[in-house]
């Protein structure tokens, strides 16, 4: 860094990055936030709308038994993460670069997830548990990704900046999602189904329908669409330069340096509470978007096309949650950005689940002979659904503005010189406990004998989070020696 940028009042020099260092070019920080854009139709189309209802309901053949299988394989995911992510994130501090993890972990990442086109019922092509394996291990190189990239954060733009650059990135990748469920909406589940001249006559590539080609399709679109616009982050956004240190001493190094950390807790007791309070609040938004599409599906009795319009619709709100996220960091400080997205996820919660197939708020109700109906058209046509897709808007909206808050208030609580270490225990804290949420989901899901009172478990999580987020200051850590 130049002598006349480093006399200059660093908190507010666009060259100067939050760690420090010389920030990215305007062309070095959209390309990080590309990489959302590429990864994220993974959340949308496998986990959510597309492949976890189909795993659930085709490939498991029991709804219930599904949910149950998908939050085990989640749970089993979380540990490997739990475990892992931190001494990476350790590594990848003394070892300098982060892209060539990111290179790789994104590939595999690619290729597995491009296996899921042969996922067919009865096991005709893969045993379950084959696709289970690849479902874990797609969760956990999933999240060691985002270690790396979230480590790049403060490191390409500017203390000023890291608010915006995060929501960008959110707002790009839930655009991306966005795409690609109207692509999946109009090639694959719609043709056939409406008149619409626009609409192909038949699914796309000549896919058949009954044989679930239209959802396994989604494993080899993501995949493709994961490793093309990865490709702008490697090309042009710069990265640390290697330190030249041995893997095996660095990962050596690297866990010991993480049990450094957690033994100096008490000196990052702030940064250390907002883990916590993150790893509640975090697990009760997973579980939200992790049962939630299986909850919507058995609730209202929703099939694929329901389905993809309902991703559509969120996706469209969403992408304005990202931008959300950073205006309220921008202007009400991370602290209390969180505040409010954990807040408005919350009454979004309560609100959705007292709507139901004859139910508004639990206040209106009819019998189902009578629910009015608004139009005559393919999906959304009662008022049930409609109020209860305009509440879940909410709900993504303030998910999205909540992951952007999140990722900011750590870039600007932790220290410079241990920024991708605390970004490892930033994964930590959003996945070491994954295994309770839906524990807790199941376990009230049972007991009630009702999939709302499973949902309505979350609001749990969130309090506990929104608790701990009070005691939270917006202030950055010294490290210590």
């Amino acid at each position: 860094m130049s002598q006349g940028i480093a006399a200059g009042s660093a908190a507010d020099d666009p060259r100067v990055s939050a760690s420090g260092g010389v920030a990215a070019s305007t062309k070095g920080q959209v390309s990080w936030a590309l990489f959302e854009w590429a990864r994220n139709p993974y959340v949308l189309l496998i986990t959510i709308y597309v492949f976890a209802p189909y795993f659930s309901g085709d490939l498991v053949g029991d709804p219930v038994a599904g949910q149950a299988l998908w939050g085990d394989l989640s749970s089993l995911g979380g540990f490997v993460i739990a475990f892992l992510a931190p001494i990476l994130g350790a590594v990848a501090d003394l070892g300098g670069r982060r892209k060539p993890w990111i290179a790789g972990f994104a590939f595999v990442l690619a290729l597995l997830t491009f296996s899921l086109w042969f996922a067919v019922p009865d096991e005709a092509m893969l045993p379950l548990w084959v696709i289970g394996f690849i479902i874990v291990a797609n969760n956990v190189l999933f999240e060691f990704t985002a270690v790396f990239h979230n480590a790049m954060l403060p490191e390409i733009c500017s203390h000023k900046r890291v608010g915006a650059i995060s929501g960008l990135g959110l707002a790009l990748g839930n655009l991306a999602g966005l795409i690609m469920l109207l692509f999946m909406l109009w090639a694959f589940a719609l043709p056939g189904l409406v008149g619409w001249g626009f609409v192909p006559g038949e699914p796309l590539f000549g896919l058949d329908r009954a044989a679930h080609q239209t959802e396994r399709i989604s494993g080899p679109i993501t995949a493709i669409w994961l490793l093309v616009f990865t490709l702008p982050l490697l090309l042009f956004t710069p990265d640390r330069a290697s330190s030249g240190l041995p893997l095996g001493t660095a990962v050596t190094k690297g866990v010991s340096r993480v049990l450094k950390t957690l033994r100096d807790a008490l000196h990052y007791r702030n940064v250390a509470t907002y883990l916590l309070a993150r790893m509640f609040y975090n697990d009760g938004k997973t579980a939200i978007l992790t049962f939630g599409g299986i909850y919507v599906a058995g609730t209202f009795s929703w099939g694929p096309l329901d389905m993809l319009a309902y991703g559509v619709t969120l996706s469209i709100f969403a992408v304005a949650g990202g931008f959300v996220g950073g205006w309220l960091d921008d202007h009400l400080g991370s602290q209390k950005a969180i505040l409010v997205s954990i807040s408005g996820t919350a009454i979004g919660l309560v609100a959705s689940l007292l709507t139901t197939p004859t139910s508004v708020l639990g206040i209106w109700t009819w019998t189902p002979e009578t629910v009015p109906v608004l139009y005559d058209g393919p999906f959304f046509n009662t008022v049930p659904e409609a109020v209860y897709v305009g509440l879940v808007i909410l709900i993504a909206i303030f998910i999205t503005a909540a992951y952007a808050n999140s990722r900011t208030m750590l870039a600007r609580i932790a220290p410079p010189e241990k920024m991708a270490e605390f970004f490892g225990l930033y994964a930590l804290s959003g996945t070491a406990t994954a295994f309770m949420a839906p524990f807790v989901v199941g376990a009230f899901t049972r007991w009630f004998d009702s999939q709302a009172a499973g949902m309505a478990s979350i609001l749990i999580f969130l309090a506990i989070g929104l608790i701990g987020m009070l005691f939270v200051k917006d202030e950055r850590a010294v490290a210590k020696d």
